[in-house]
């Protein structure tokens, strides 16, 4: 018998597209059972019973009208900056600096509000801290931008170390505005969004206004087809007549510009303060994982960006030991990500050799 090289009795298949409603159906069952893991886990780990992690998640975000408030406002803020990162993600520029874009946002809007808030009336200031912010958040997005640009300059580094000088920068202010040396800058009496039904509902209306916007620019108008076509070749929309720099220039100056809204509105409606550590609080990055679940599709957002905050909400009060949340979470996420796997290709088992007739293998 000659020596034959090793095979794996199976092979990897790049599938056909899979139906929608299959895809659906596989995406669904890897929530419900991992889920179901994590409730195994809450036995292991914690000492609840399925039954009462379950009623703990639901009892955490839905059992009274201000915990379902408060679920739609984490819901909207995490949207807002997911719906800031699709734009460039779709052009597959690889912009990881949510977390600086929205916290400089954040600090411009502070800074108006800190050396302007006695000397302006409440609109007025609103607007400069809005514009201050916005320009703020899309000059962190340009910078990096014009690097990839003009000199190729890794997109991913590069954004993720604006992050890092975010964060310094907000340092660095509150040592100078706060004397005492605590760190913690007192939230601002100025500044205020006005109060509709309750200080929450005008954010949540201001980003889904925000969302509309976004899914129609990027679906209905010639820039958001040149972001799509540059997102899936640059030699193609070269060659079709797209300039590529300045549709990378333009969409990573509109990304950063919406992350600056993102800052405005946490200052303006809810901590009215700013926080290297807790103003974003590591939403710049999990808006990633919100927008690649929905396949960059604004409106599918909505439902990701729930789910997430579910699953970050109603696992708080499940524990003592900080880090269950965060277990439960990354096996959601994990089963998720790896049914992905099993829609986009399959599995096929290699047919048993035989002999001939002859006897030989």
């Amino acid at each position: 018998m000659k020596n034959r090289k090793f095979e794996l009795p199976f092979h990897i298949v790049k599938r056909d597209t899979m139906p929608l409603w299959k895809s659906l159906a596989v995406r669904v069952a890897a929530i419900v059972i991992s889920l179901l893991l994590c409730s195994v886990l809450s036995v292991l780990l914690i000492n609840k019973s399925p039954l009462v992690f379950f009623e703990t998640m639901f009892k955490a975000v839905f059992s009274r009208d201000i915990l379902i408030w408060q679920f739609a406002k984490d819901t909207a803020v995490l949207l807002c900056i997911a719906l800031a990162i699709t734009p460039a993600f779709r052009m597959r520029f690889w912009n990881i600096g949510a977390e600086g874009q929205t916290l400089i946002g954040a600090l411009a809007a502070v800074t108006v509000a800190f050396y302007l808030g006695e000397s302006l009336p409440n609109g007025i200031l609103l607007i400069v801290m809005f514009a201050a912010a916005v320009l703020a958040g899309g000059l962190w997005g340009f910078l990096p931008a014009v690097f990839k640009a003009k000199w190729n300059a890794n997109e991913t580094l590069f954004t993720l170390m604006m992050n890092y000088v975010a964060m310094e920068l907000v340092n660095f202010c509150i040592s100078v505005w706060v004397q005492s040396g605590s760190g913690v800058l007192t939230p601002l009496s100025v500044g205020h969004l006005p109060t509709v039904l309750n200080s929450y509902f005008l954010l949540i209306a201001i980003v889904l206004v925000i969302t509309v916007i976004i899914h129609i620019y990027l679906r209905q108008t010639k820039q958001g087809y040149e972001i799509s076509v540059v997102g899936e070749s640059e030699n193609t929309a070269r060659y079709v007549g797209i300039e590529v720099n300045k549709v990378i220039i333009r969409t990573m100056i509109i990304s950063g510009a919406i992350c600056g809204i993102a800052g405005f509105l946490i200052v303006g409606a809810l901590d009215h303060t700013v926080s290297a550590e807790s103003t974003v609080g590591g939403l710049g990055f999990i808006a990633i994982m919100v927008s690649w679940l929905a396949k960059f599709n604004p409106l599918a957002m909505i439902g990701t960006s729930a789910f997430i905050t579910f699953l970050r909400r109603g696992t708080k009060n499940l524990a003592i030991r900080a880090a269950f949340p965060d277990i439960v979470v990354g096996t959601v996420l994990f089963f998720i990500i790896g049914c992905e796997f099993f829609i986009n290709y399959k599995i096929k088992f290699r047919k048993a050799n035989t002999t001939d007739k002859g006897g030989k293998a």
